[in-house]
């Protein structure tokens, strides 16, 4: 016959096995629910960065249309723009590698180097069109002379002419720093030959606009547009 005594003692013997059983179990299970809570923790910054490369994604495709929508306008105007230089002012326009040479009918008088009044307004229209689509752009200003007179003097005289030039351009705006004048003397003659008061001469003493893109992408873009229009 087993006592109270004995009974007590084995009934909180049996409870603290329990107890021991149970806390063998959760030890057991402590792994397996840390795994579930950190791959629920994983799959929620999984979901996270998923929604947000999403909306990067989308948001650079819309970055990307607009951008286009844009260059497809600035192209546009510039085809007007280099349209009005044509047919207003006579320019001719061309496309050499990277490179973009506006030909003006900006001449000079004979042994001359000022900037005459009736050509201020092609140079003005060429410095907003510069200052608009090809800011920052090195623009070289060429200067030239007819043949009269001896070469030296003549490669010096076109140099006075594209100087005159340039510094008229910078008092538009343009950037003193993007602006190199080059004399070219005698070179290139648009009329062989004729020089002083001869038919044509005047065509020998002008300047041309080289305007360098270089690396500049959409600069490129730009000179295509100009010289495919």
């Amino acid at each position: 016959m087993i006592s109270c005594e004995q009974s007590t003692v084995c009934g909180a013997g049996d409870m603290t096995m329990r107890v021991h059983r149970v806390t063998m179990m959760a030890a057991a299970l402590l792994p397996f629910l840390a795994g579930c809570a950190t791959k629920g923790f994983v799959r929620r910054g999984l979901d996270e960065q998923r929604v947000s490369l999403d909306r990067e994604r989308a948001e650079r495709v819309q970055g990307d249309s607009t951008l286009r929508a844009d260059m497809a306008r600035e192209v546009a105007a510039l085809r007007n723009d280099l349209r009005t230089m044509r047919d207003e002012f006579g320019a001719k326009i061309a496309m050499v590698e990277d490179k973009l040479t506006f030909a003006f009918p900006v001449h000079f008088a004979y042994d001359d180097a000022s900037v005459r009044e009736t050509d201020r307004a092609a140079i003005e229209k060429f410095a907003t069109v510069a200052q608009r689509y090809y800011k920052g752009a090195m623009i070289t200003i060429e200067g030239f002379a007819d043949p009269a007179g001896t070469p030296r003097y003549n490669l010096a005289l076109s140099q006075r002419r594209a100087d005159a030039v340039r510094d008229y351009l910078a008092s538009k705006g343009l950037a003193f720093g993007q602006l190199k004048s080059v004399g070219m003397g005698e070179s290139r003659q648009v009329r062989p030959g004729a020089e002083r008061d001869m038919t044509g001469a005047e065509l020998n003493r002008r300047v041309v606009f080289v305007v360098e893109t270089g690396t500049d992408g959409a600069m490129t873009a730009m000179v295509a547009a100009a010289a495919n229009q």
